[in-house]
C-alpha cells in the first residue's frame, strides 16, 4: 500500500480540493484510493455510511475516489461551538468538548484513534491520499500534532507541500516553512506544489527555480486557478465572503452568515443554478429587501447564533421579509430558530436555560443529549429526495401537524406555518435532489436548469483531475508514494 500527503503553507491553500483532484486522477489511472485526513475542524459535516459524521471535505474526497464516505477517512473531528470551545468527534462519534486549555493535552492521546484509522484504509486501496490541516509551519502546535507533521512522522508518509500563490508572497511562505521546521519534520518533505496560478506560469519560472535553491525541495508542478472549484460543495467557512453573490435581474436567495454557520453546502445546488443569486448576507449588512426567499442555516450553536440574528438586526429583516408576504426556510438549527422557544435544561451549548425563538412557527424546541445521525430519503412537495440528518433536539407544535417533508416509514419532519409561508426541516442536502430543488424554485416562480447535481460535482471532479495531469508531475508523485511502501512503513 502506498501514501502520500499534502500539507500546506497555511490554510485554505487549497489542500482539500488538491487531495479530492488527485484521488479522482488516481482513480482515472485505474488505482483504488482512500482519502484521509487525521484531524479536521469544521462544522460542514457529513453523514457516513457507517452512521458517523466526518468533515464535508473528506465526503467530497470519497465521491471523488468512488468509494462510500467512512468515518475512518476523517477519524477526529473538531466541530467549533464557541471562541474557545470545540466538539470533539471520534470515530463519527461525540467524545465531549476541548477547550483551549485542555486542546493540547488530549489531542496527542487521540493518535491511537487516527492510526487505527489510517491502518484500516492502508488495507483496502493501493494508494491513500492525506490531507493536513492548517500548516507544519505552526511550530509551537508542533507539541502532541496529529494533523501534519506528528502523523507524516507516525505513519511514515511522504509529504508535499502546497503554497498558495494567488494569496502572494509564495516564495517567503514555502522557503519560510523550510527555515521554521524541524530538520526531521523538514525530512519528510519531498517537494512542493505552486497552487492557484492565474496567467502563463511561464512568468513564475524563476520564482519556482529560487523556491527549489532556497528550500532543497524539488518542485512537482503549478497547478492553475481551477474554475470547476466553485461547482463543488465547500467545507470552510471562510469561503463565504467570496460566495455572497449579485442581484439584478435575477432569483435571489438570501442566506445570513451565522457565527456558528453548519452544513451551508446545502446552498450549493441552489448557487448552480442559472438565473439565481445566493446571496450570503455577513455580518454588518441587511438581509436584502429583493430576496424572494430567506434560508436559515443549520448552525453549530442554535441558542448563540439566535442572539447573534437579534445583534445584527436581522429579525427585524425576517419578520419584513414574512410581511411581504415572502417564503422562509429554516434548516436544521435554522429550523428551530424559527419557533417559539428553545429549551437547553442539560447544558449542551452553554449555561442550561430558554431562550424565546423567532415565532414564525409554532413549534417548540427541547435540545437532548442525543445527537440524531442518519441519511434518509423522503418526500417533499410531492417530490422524492435523499438527504441526512445531524441535529441535537426535539421539535414539537401546531406546525408540525403540517409537517415539511414525509419520511421513510411515514415519519413527518419539520413543520410549516398556517399562511404556508414558513417552513422548517431537520433534513440536509434536500437541494441536491433535481425533482425537489426543481419543484421549490418553481413555487418562487423560477424555472431550474442545472439538472442533477451529483452529475455536476462528478463532472466538475474529472476535469480538475484533467487539469493536474496536465500540471503535475503525477508519475514522480505516484513513485514518492511508492517509495515510501518500499521503505516498509
Amino acid at each position: 500500500m502506498a501514501a502520500i500527503m499534502l500539507q500546506g503553507t497555511g490554510s485554505d491553500v487549497g489542500k482539500s480540493l488538491l487531495v479530492a483532484g488527485l484521488c479522482r486522477a488516481l482513480v482515472r489511472r485505474g488505482h483504488g484510493v482512500r482519502p484521509f485526513k487525521p484531524q479536521n475542524m469544521s462544522n460542514n459535516a457529513a453523514v457516513t455510511v457507517d452512521g458517523g459524521e466526518i468533515g464535508r471535505a473528506q465526503a467530497l474526497q470519497a465521491i471523488a475516489a468512488g468509494v462510500e464516505p467512512h468515518t475512518d477517512m476523517n477519524p477526529v473531528l473538531l466541530k467549533p461551538q464557541a471562541d474557545r470551545t470545540s466538539q470533539l468527534v471520534v470515530h463519527g462519534r461525540v467524545r465531549g468538548n476541548l477547550g483551549s486549555g485542555n486542546f493540547r493535552s488530549a489531542r496527542g492521546g487521540l493518535l491511537d484513534a487516527v492510526m487505527t484509522s489510517y491502518h484500516r484504509l492502508r488495507s483496502q486501496c493501493d494508494i491513500v491520499v492525506v490531507e493536513g490541516a492548517g500548516s507544519p509551519a505552526e511550530v509551537n502546535l508542533r507539541a502532541g500534532d496529529i494533523a501534519n507533521m506528528g502523523f507524516a512522522r507516525a505513519a511514515n508518509v511522504p509529504v508535499i507541500l502546497v503554497g498558495d500563490i494567488d494569496r502572494g508572497g509564495v516564495i517567503a511562505a514555502i522557503a519560510g516553512t523550510r527555515a521554521v521546521t524541524d530538520p526531521a519534520d523538514a525530512a519528510m518533505i519531498r517537494g512542493f506544489l505552486i497552487n492557484k496560478f492565474r496567467g502563463d506560469p511561464a512568468l513564475f519560472e524563476d520564482g519556482y527555480r529560487h523556491i527549489e535553491r532556497l528550500t532543497g525541495w524539488k518542485g512537482f508542478g503549478v497547478i492553475p486557478w481551477l474554475d470547476q472549484a466553485s461547482r463543488l460543495p465547500s467545507e470552510d467557512a471562510v469561503i463565504l465572503e467570496r460566495r455572497r453573490g449579485g442581484m439584478g435581474e435575477r432569483l435571489v436567495i438570501a442566506c445570513p452568515i451565522l457565527p456558528r454557520i453548519a452544513n451551508f453546502d446545502d446552498l450549493d445546488p441552489l448557487k448552480l443554478e442559472p438565473g439565481v443569486d445566493v446571496v450570503m448576507v455577513p455580518p454588518g449588512q441587511p438581509i436584502p429587501a429583493e430576496a424572494a426567499l430567506i434560508i436559515l442555516p443549520g448552525s453549530k450553536a442554535t441558542i448563540a447564533d439566535l442572539q447573534a440574528v437579534r445583534d445584527q438586526g436581522w429579525d427585524i429583516d425576517i419578520r419584513a421579509h414574512h410581511r411581504r408576504g415572502r417564503p422562509i426556510l429554516g434548516i436544521c438549527g435554522g429550523y428551530q430558530m424559527l419557533g417559539r422557544s428553545i429549551s437547553d435544561p442539560d447544558g449542551i451549548e452553554g449555561a442550561p436555560g430558554c431562550v424565546n425563538g423567532l415565532g414564525l412557527l409554532d413549534v417548540e424546541t427541547r435540545l437532548t443529549p442525543i445527537k440524531t445521525l442518519e441519511r434518509t430519503t423522503g418526500t417533499a412537495l410531492g417530490q422524492a429526495f435523499s438527504g441526512y440528518e445531524m441535529h441535537v433536539g426535539m421539535t414539537e407544535g401546531t406546525d408540525c401537524a403540517r409537517p415539511f417533508a414525509m419520511m421513510e416509514r411515514d415519519r413527518p419532519d419539520g413543520g410549516s406555518s398556517q399562511d404556508g409561508l414558513v417552513m422548517g426541516t431537520y433534513v440536509h442536502g434536500l437541494f441536491a435532489s433535481t425533482a425537489l430543488r426543481a419543484a421549490f424554485l418553481a413555487r418562487l416562480g423560477h424555472r431550474s436548469a442545472l439538472g442533477d447535481y451529483q452529475a455536476s460535482v462528478n463532472e466538475a471532479l474529472d476535469q480538475i483531475a484533467i487539469q493536474l495531469e496536465e500540471h503535475v508531475d503525477m508519475e514522480a508523485l505516484i513513485r514518492i508514494a511508492i517509495t515510501r511502501k518500499a521503505a516498509g512503513a
